[in-house]
């Protein structure tokens, strides 16, 4: 395939590390093929980090592959203070008026270098809209499992009965996946979710696939993992080319370049402390960057590790900014069975040897990396599509060990249940066996992204698609 240097993909990313991460990373596989992305989010909070991070000059080519990427901020028009800010519900309105006007006008700057692709994800479907407007094709990376993307289907075609007000333990079935309890379903479409606007932001993405204005979906898992479920929502939904081409973020590793999403600084000797450490010795603890679990919680999970005596590595980040929360608190004897830091590398800890298991919320990032690296997951979920993920891990794809059921079941689970269930992860039978599973699935997921590997052969197939219309859209003109 020689693609032309003259295709043109715009990405549009909600402003957000763990969207812009993704998102990222398909620019940057996209751009490796000889193509021209250019990827646009908000100038604040994100472009400046961004900016930092990364030596951006606005509209400045970079060179990736055989392609090149460059990036464009927009001001959403708030102060930094302004309250619309961490008010989701006051903020993604606000953000469409604003965000339509702006790609807009930079679809119209660079008519010279006419966009031949939107892609956006999630918490932006109006990008969509501004395709349909200007006939430009239009594209959407999935960044939970095609599992959620199924429940997200069928709920929003009434296909099964959800659980309703009325009836809130409604257990739904659904083709090609297990009977999920009405607490495993993605809670944002529960009646009792406090985060229902989630749901409603990404059902109204479901609306853009309705009327047929989306043309492909990426989605960041890979054939072998959920193949039977990929099959089944390919045939539901014909008009949309389903890509699987995860895991992407091991993907995006046979890229060189060093252009990142990711602008927190890493804790300088957290590898380092890992290859001091005897191998499957350590716990490795992370909530992800949203996720803020009670005192109480916190305090039980510390000592319930203390009660193990396992070694640790416990990522343990301060409050999100705007939300008026307290920073969590550890015993002080904690300190000298283990190492606590803001941030880490996530990608090479779970890949280090010294990883016994992952005590994790279970976010869709964080099971493709543990899967990928061959770890087994203590399942701690809280809401969103974390509830079913866990389902996955400890059911499907047998490489977890559940401990929580989610914030909905509103429990502290105690410290012994905690050593409990750590200590079955990483000593005895189960954990052989579980390390066993993961492996199968690290190998599996290697295979996938290799040279013509299920996720290698989606990405180019698209990619070819691409330039051919693109190519005999040229000649007719």
């Amino acid at each position: 395939m020689e693609p032309s240097r003259h295709m043109h993909v715009m990405l549009v990313s909600f402003p957000g590390q763990g969207h812009i991460n993704p998102l990222l990373r398909l620019g940057k596989l996209i751009a490796s093929k000889g193509l021209l992305v250019t990827f646009v989010t908000t100038e604040e909070p994100w472009g400046k980090k961004m900016r930092q991070a990364n030596q951006i000059q606005d509209g400045v080519l970079k060179p990736v592959g055989l392609g090149f990427i460059r990036f464009e901020f927009f001001h959403d028009g708030l102060t930094n203070d302004d309250e619309k800010r961490t008010d989701f519900n006051a903020y993604r309105p606000h953000l469409e008026v604003v965000g339509k006007q702006e790609i807009k006008n930079l679809i119209k700057r660079y008519e010279k270098e006419p966009v031949t692709c939107l892609i956006n994800n999630a918490f932006v479907p109006w990008v969509c809209d501004v395709a349909e407007e200007l006939q430009i094709p239009s594209a959407v990376l999935w960044v939970q499992s095609c599992a959620c993307l199924a429940a997200y289907y069928y709920y929003h075609h009434r296909l099964v009965k959800f659980p309703t007000k009325s009836e809130p333990e409604i257990s739904i079935e659904i083709p090609s996946l297990p009977l999920l309890k009405h607490d495993e379903i993605p809670s944002f479409l529960h009646p009792s979710s406090p985060f229902k606007a989630f749901g409603e932001v990404i059902l109204d993405q479901f609306k853009r696939f309705e009327n047929h204005k989306v043309v492909s979906l990426f989605i960041d898992t890979f054939q072998e993992l959920e193949k039977d479920i990929i099959d089944h929502m390919s045939h539901l939904c014909p008009h949309i080319m389903i890509n699987p081409i995860g895991p992407l973020f091991k993907m995006a590793q046979t890229i060189s370049s060093d252009i990142k999403g990711d602008i927190s600084e890493p804790a300088s000797d957290c590898i380092e402390w890992l290859d001091s450490r005897e191998p499957s010795s350590v716990v490795y603890i992370s909530f992800g960057t949203i996720v803020h679990l009670k005192q109480e919680q916190i305090e039980e999970i510390a000592h319930g590790i203390l009660s193990s005596s396992l070694s640790f590595l416990w990522v343990v980040r301060p409050p999100m900014e705007g939300l008026a929360l307290e920073p969590h608190v550890l015993p002080r004897e904690l300190e000298e069975k283990g190492k606590i830091v803001e941030w880490c590398p996530q990608e090479k800890v779970l890949a280090h040897p010294a990883i016994a298991c992952f005590l994790s919320h279970c976010g869709w990032n964080s099971t493709m990396e543990a899967l990928t690296a061959g770890v087994p997951v203590v399942c701690f979920p809280e809401w969103g599509d974390q509830v079913t993920d866990a389902v996955y891990l400890v059911d499907v794809f047998k490489t977890g060990v559940r401990l929580g059921r989610g914030a909905a079941e509103e429990k502290i689970v105690s410290r012994e249940v905690v050593a409990e269930k750590l200590l079955g992860a990483t000593v005895g039978e189960k954990a052989v066996k579980l390390r066993e599973n993961a492996r199968k699935w690290k190998e599996e997921a290697e295979a996938a992204v290799a040279y013509s590997g299920s996720s290698d052969r989606y990405f180019e197939e698209f990619v070819d698609k691409l330039v051919t219309k693109h190519v005999t859209t040229s000649k007719a003109n």
